[in-house]
């Protein structure tokens, strides 16, 4: 029988450090989390380094790692050993001149129950992400664990109410959605506000729209590593909304932090009871969603 209810967390952190640190420092907050009570636990958006997208250089290819190697093997271990779900995302190197920004979904006993490349790839100023990651190819997928039915995505990714649609018809319960976003410095006051309105009204959406509950884990810090540039502030502002979007956690904007909630599988199909979107959705009058523009 799957579980009824469980508990999930995000964990949002200052990573601008090198990989060994943000490593060790990742590896204690997920055990401090799962002493807490959590049992799936996700990690921000490319976890074992700064922001590297700032700028387009071919010495960040360096950061990236192949699969199954640094990363899952310390949270494999890890995740064996406390017994729970943990969503690592991480810069992989496919092979020579193909990286994804991939996410593992690690099960209760080390195992990989998943695989999520992230499917929307932004190029923006100071997040020039086309210049690093190919595509991902493996579609947008609900993962089994032990603990429940999860959905990855990642960052970019939260924008797009397809990529929700089509991960929470497969049956996810909880969408998580690791990231890494902030506002330009010179930007935010007259932005900062409606850009950050904007990020957390798209995702409650999602969470409405589907009946899940959706986890969102974001960095906080300034990352300037690049000179005579004002770099990028991570809002933080990590959070946990409920099936009717309903904020259920939410973190500061520059505080290290993790937040718990409780997944209600009894809840999300009462609110999909009364709220029966996908019973209603018109399928045979989609077929132009597909098209780049209906013209």
């Amino acid at each position: 029988m799957p579980n009824k209810k469980y508990k999930i967390a995000v964990i949002q952190l200052n990573l601008n450090d090198v990989a060994e640190n943000n490593l060790k420092k990742c590896l204690s907050w997920v055990r401090d989390a799962a002493n807490q009570g959590a049992e799936v636990i996700s990690l921000p958006e490319l976890y074992s380094s700064h922001y590297f997208c700032q700028s387009e250089d071919v010495d960040n290819f360096a950061l990236a790692e192949p699969l199954y190697s640094t990363s899952f093997i310390a949270f494999s271990a890890l995740a064996k050993e406390l017994g729970v779900v943990i969503i690592v995302p991480f810069f992989e190197k496919r092979m020579a001149g193909i990286y994804h920004n991939s996410a593992y979904i690690i099960d209760t006993d080390g195992s990989e129950a998943g695989l999520y490349r992230k499917m929307h790839i932004p190029d923006d100023p100071h997040f020039y992400e086309k210049f690093y990651f190919t595509p991902g190819d493996l579609g947008f997928k609900t993962i089994p664990t032990q603990k429940g039915k999860i959905g990855t995505l990642i960052c970019w990714d939260q924008w797009y109410p397809e990529a929700a649609r089509l991960t929470a018809l497969q049956g996810a319960e909880v969408l998580f959605y690791p990231t890494a976003i902030g506002w330009h410095p010179g930007e935010k006051d007259e932005y900062g506000v409606n850009q950050h309105g904007a990020w957390m009204s798209v995702m409650k959406g999602h969470a409405v729209a589907n009946g899940v509950y959706v986890a969102a884990a974001n960095r906080i810090g300034l990352e300037q590593y690049l000179p005579d540039t004002d770099g990028i502030q991570f809002w933080g502002s990590s959070f946990i909304a409920g099936p009717q979007g309903e904020i259920l956690a939410q973190a500061s904007h520059d505080k290290e932090e993790i937040l718990i909630a409780e997944v209600d599988l009894d809840t999300q199909e009462n609110v999909r009871q009364n709220w029966p979107f996908f019973r209603d959705r018109r399928i045979d009058a989609f077929g132009d969603i597909t098209k780049r523009a209906i013209d």
